[in-house]
């Protein structure tokens, strides 16, 4: 499989579009359709091998983590981190970044990555590792979104869980309450004298927010059920307290997509009744929107009725937890967008190699908690406003809080401001061993260009 892609990488001629031929991406940067063929990565999605003992797996690269955590779950174990989604790849979430409930103890997906191979842009298929001759590729590689190379398997870390997971939904009042919260949880993983496993959260207003505490558990007392009829983030405004399977767990957004499902009418219990369980899925949501980009249906009806246009907010920031409060304050009176999602993280530990320990393009200080503050939805252009001016602020306003923005969506920067944020000079010397003849997209390209 790994020679064949090496093959259809060396036949595309010279200066041709190098993209993947998969059928699911969860990237929302808008793109131009091709009728070039990508390469073929079909074969890649499979985990080769689990060491229950070890508490590794070694994976193939476009592998789903719906399908890694069937794989791992029938050995007692998980990854250490499980972005929210079932059809985001483990390459995807390597090199594009990922995150989730576990991320305050157990960091980004990258971070449990031992080893890995991958297909560079130079045709070559290459070992990367923290210490090796490619551990330059190695830790380029997370937030090069693919412009250095693709990883065909990677070894990762595993964890061990329990058959149930028992959440607690606690609500605050004020923000600071909540930053306040999600320190000590940090520092202690504990709250109110139960151990905290999972952290994440919800604000629906300035005044009502919750965080959600997930404790491992052995046994449950009921288990409920968010792949059906029931909303799961509904659930926290109204359960105190609440327990699911381990799987449920892992995949207790994927269902309505977080809250998005909404727009699409299927959060409605008369509609809701009639859609088939395996059609409430996230990547079912995704193929509307790539409809309605294409065909822009709905926003021409919204133009017969007299509606202005709509700009497409959909982004995750990384702000220092110290900020978090202040910019979510901002973002509850300039943008008119709820439900938000908050989710705590650390990085494992200092990264080995690297002046400062910190991952060289997505620079997160080693020593520091963020807050991933989570919003997708749309807003209204204003008259005289730009489509993007609402993006664009919202970088400011990262920038001004100490934050960084993940890049699978809309970016507006300049190349000035960009490459101060990601890590140029790394990118640069690994772009230039990997990638000498440019056959992929450069990251900026790729990130802000609109191809």
């Amino acid at each position: 499989m790994v020679r064949r892609l090496q093959d259809q990488l060396r036949d595309l001629p010279a200066g041709a579009p190098v993209r993947l031929a998969k059928r699911t991406s969860n990237l929302f940067r808008p793109r131009e359709r091709r009728a070039a063929p990508g390469l073929d990565v079909s074969g890649l999605d499979g985990v080769l091998s689990v060491d229950p003992v070890g508490r590794t797996a070694v994976v193939a690269g476009m592998t789903t983590y719906e399908h890694l955590v069937d794989a791992t779950l029938a050995h007692g174990l998980m990854p250490l981190v499980v972005p929210q989604l079932k059809t985001i790849t483990l390459g995807g979430a390597v090199t594009g970044l990922g995150i989730e409930s576990s991320s305050f103890r157990c960091g980004l997906p990258h971070e449990s990555v031992l080893s890995m191979n991958v297909l560079t842009g130079a045709g070559d298929v290459v070992t990367a590792d923290p210490d090796g001759p490619d551990a330059l590729l190695f830790h380029a590689f997370p937030n090069s979104y693919g412009t250095l190379g693709y990883a065909t398997s990677l070894t990762i870390e595993l964890e061990p869980v329990q058959p149930f997971v028992h959440l607690r939904h606690v609500r605050f009042d004020d923000l600071d309450s909540v930053t306040e919260a999600i320190s000590r949880i940090v520092a202690d993983r504990q709250w109110a004298g139960e151990q905290v496993d999972f952290v994440d959260g919800t604000v629906f207003t300035a005044t009502e927010a919750y965080l959600s505490l997930g404790s491992w558990s052995p046994t449950a007392p009921y288990t409920s059920d968010y792949t059906g009829q029931q909303v799961y983030y509904r659930s926290i405004q109204e359960r105190p307290e609440d327990w699911l399977t381990v799987r449920d767990y892992l995949w207790r957004w994927d269902t309505d997509w977080f809250w998005c499902s909404r727009v699409f009418g299927v959060q409605n219990p008369s509609i809701r009744r009639w859609v088939p369980r395996r059609w409430l899925r996230s990547d079912r949501y995704q193929k509307l929107v790539g409809l309605e980009n294409r065909w822009r249906v709905k926003a021409r009806v919204d133009a017969r009725k007299g509606l202005p246009p709509r700009e497409r907010v959909v982004q995750d920031v990384e702000i220092p937890l110290e900020r978090t409060a202040e910019f979510l304050r901002w973002f509850v009176d300039q943008v008119p967008i709820e439900p938000i999602w908050l989710c705590p993280l650390r990085l494992r530990r200092p990264v080995a190699g690297t002046a400062d320990g910190a991952w060289p393009l997505y620079p997160l200080g080693p020593d520091r908690t963020y807050v991933n503050v989570g919003f997708w939805s749309t807003v209204a252009v204003a008259p005289g406003a730009r489509d993007g001016d609402v993006n664009r602020r919202i970088e400011r306003a990262v920038a001004d809080h100490e934050g960084h923005k993940s890049l699978y969506s809309d970016a507006y920067y300049s190349p000035q401001e960009f490459w101060r944020s990601y890590g140029e000079s790394a990118y640069r010397e690994a772009k230039a061993r990997y990638d000498p003849q440019g056959r992929l997209l450069d990251l900026y390209e790729k990130a802000v260009g609109r191809r």
